[in-house]
């Protein structure tokens, strides 16, 4: 019997299965923040930091492209819901085109009412 080397350590492969990419781009007075990928633990701090970059700016706007996001959690719910605070007073924040999925899951957690969603 002959068995071939892994190449990536089991944590390596876990690791992988996972992430997020995110584009954070200013067009004019629009700042974009589009994500791809999972919101959750792992990923929320990077967005978190992103957001409050783009929140300290004078961007008149801040789009969330929530589009490609496959998969959020409750951290990822937490981290719309508190954001959309912070921007509630200027109602500079717009979480657009939410994935199906994600869309679900606010749904279901009973939290869509209070984001500021644009399909």
């Amino acid at each position: 019997m002959h068995l071939m080397p892994l190449t990536r350590s089991r944590a390596e492969q876990i690791a992988g299965l996972g992430g997020l990419s995110m584009v954070s781009e200013r067009e004019g007075d629009i700042h974009v923040l589009r994500l791809d990928g999972e919101l959750e633990l792992a990923t929320v701090p990077r967005v978190e930091r992103e957001l409050r970059h783009i929140e300290a700016t004078n961007a008149a706007v801040i789009l969330v492209d929530l589009e490609d996001v496959t998969f959020i959690d409750s951290t990822g719910i937490r981290l719309l819901i508190t954001a959309a605070a912070r921007c509630r007073s200027d109602g500079r924040l717009v979480i657009d085109r939410p994935s199906a999925a994600v869309a679900r899951v606010l749904r279901i957690a009973g939290v869509a009412k209070l984001l500021p969603l644009r399909d």
